[in-house]
């Protein structure tokens, strides 16, 4: 099932739309598909910067996936130690 795409406007050099529409005219592939996944490149190398879902082995605060406590602040925990 294809995700809803949602319509915005991109300003792009003449050079950047002649190539693209060459590209195009070559691979029929869609000029915004080659926008799409020049934006996913860059979501991608650039993930680390990004939001993303917390990890299985931790959460806020509360117990680690094997049960036990940890310690919500890194440097208290190798206090402990």
């Amino acid at each position: 099932m294809a995700r809803k795409k949602i319509s915005t406007t991109v300003y792009l050099t003449e050079e950047q739309v002649t190539a693209l529409k060459e590209l195009h005219n070559r691979t029929r592939v869609p000029i915004a598909e080659y926008i799409r996944m020049g934006i996913d490149m860059i979501l991608e190398k650039n993930s680390h910067v990004l939001p993303g879902q917390v990890s299985l082995f931790e959460d806020f605060g509360g117990e680690d996936a094997s049960g036990g406590r940890r310690s919500p602040d890194p440097k208290a925990e190798q206090k402990e130690k």
